[in-house]
């Protein structure tokens, strides 16, 4: 049996649309802390960047989604979603 690799990372708790990051940054993975048939949409390069996820409806726990993001992190969030992101920037040199 392999093992996966977890990295550690910065937590982001968001719970509304927004840019998370400016930079290239990596995604461990995500914790719901609470939601109301929430949905979130994980996006590189800004809000009218390439849509990475597609339209997740999680539920309360930890959701292990390893994506890297090259230009940026941008999340969109709909209906009642409370979230906590663990990031890491990628140097940029």
């Amino acid at each position: 049996m392999s093992m996966i690799p977890l990295a550690l990372g910065t937590p982001s708790n968001q719970t509304g649309t927004v840019a998370v990051t400016t930079v290239p940054t990596v995604l461990t993975g995500f914790y719901v802390n609470s939601t109301s048939s929430g949905t979130i949409v994980f996006k590189d390069g800004g809000a009218s960047g390439t849509v990475v996820t597609g339209t997740i409806t999680p539920v309360i726990g930890w959701h292990f989604l390893p994506v890297s993001f090259p230009r940026s992190l941008h999340i969109t969030i709909a209906n009642t979603l409370d979230v906590t992101l663990i990031i890491n920037t990628t140097p940029t040199s």
